[in-house]
């Protein structure tokens, strides 16, 4: 499988994932060849989200899509991810934030895993760096679903979605979307972290990493992480966007790089 192969099912997969999404919310969408676009509606000056999944010959002509769909929704803060990194939306007000790498996982055995899953199902289970016992479960309520919101939000953060308020960012509609997972650890029973993950019959996305303040540097990330990679399905390629401060992990786990992508974000319309 090549680079550019693995990299566009990557950008399929968060575009589906984010479809996912909206139909949770009940936000609008948009979907044109090699680029969707996300009205989220929470507020009026809301965040959208635009997605370019396939390379573009003219950068002009997507620029322009976008302008219309802005002028459409009436768009005041947005975030567009770009990995072909042709674009510049500076003339929107939007500044380009730092490259981020788009990663893969081949399908295979996760190093590391403690016992086959199929063996021992759940919880998982493994020492806590600094002490401690660590767990990872499955989130199969609402209750917990909410946990796991409220992880993502404070541990990310999100700062649009604080304080946290219970189906603001991740309504619990989005766990029944097919092909949805989310996953939270705990150290000695205390909430630590969790990450949502999407398989779109193609590959596995990963999102929303997350790992709160005060349990940082206690291998929550990694557990949780390889914990859901091991119950994925076996025969499926894992992808997502590393952070900075996440990519080390994901090496660690298999991933490779499969190309650069850049954000712009406009945060108001005065950029």
């Amino acid at each position: 499988m090549n680079t550019n192969s693995r990299l566009e099912q990557a950008n399929d997969n968060a575009a589906a994932f984010w479809l996912a999404q909206a139909r949770a919310h009940g936000w609008q969408s948009h979907v044109r060849p090699g680029l969707t676009a996300v009205r989220c509606a929470r507020t009026p000056d809301d965040s959208q989200r635009f997605l370019v999944t396939r390379p573009y010959a003219e950068p002009a002509e997507v620029e322009e899509q976008l302008a219309d769909l802005m002028a459409a929704w009436e768009t005041v803060r947005f975030t567009l991810e770009d990995p072909y990194q042709g674009l510049d939306l500076s003339r929107f007000g939007a500044v380009r934030m730092p490259i981020m790498p788009v990663m893969a996982r081949e399908p295979g055995p996760v190093e590391g895993t403690l016992a086959e899953p199929a063996a021992t199902g759940l919880p998982a289970v493994s020492p806590a760096y600094g002490g401690g016992i660590l767990t990872v479960d499955e989130v199969l309520d609402g209750d917990t679903f909410a946990l796991v919101e409220r992880i993502i939000v404070d541990g990310f953060p999100l700062p649009a979605r604080q304080p946290w308020t219970r189906g603001d960012a991740l309504p619990e509609d989005v766990l029944r979307q097919p092909g949805c997972r989310a996953w939270t650890a705990r150290v000695d029973g205390v909430p630590a972290g969790a990450c949502l993950t999407y398989d779109d019959g193609v590959v596995t996305g990963v999102y929303w990493v997350a790992t709160l303040p005060d349990q940082r540097g206690r291998g929550v990330a990694r557990t949780v992480l390889r914990t859901a990679l091991a119950h994925a399905d076996p025969d499926r390629p894992a992808t997502l966007v590393a952070t900075s401060a996440g990519e080390p992990v994901y090496r660690k786990l298999g991933f490779t790089g499969q190309g650069p992508t850049c954000w712009w974000s406009r945060t108001s319309l005065g950029g």
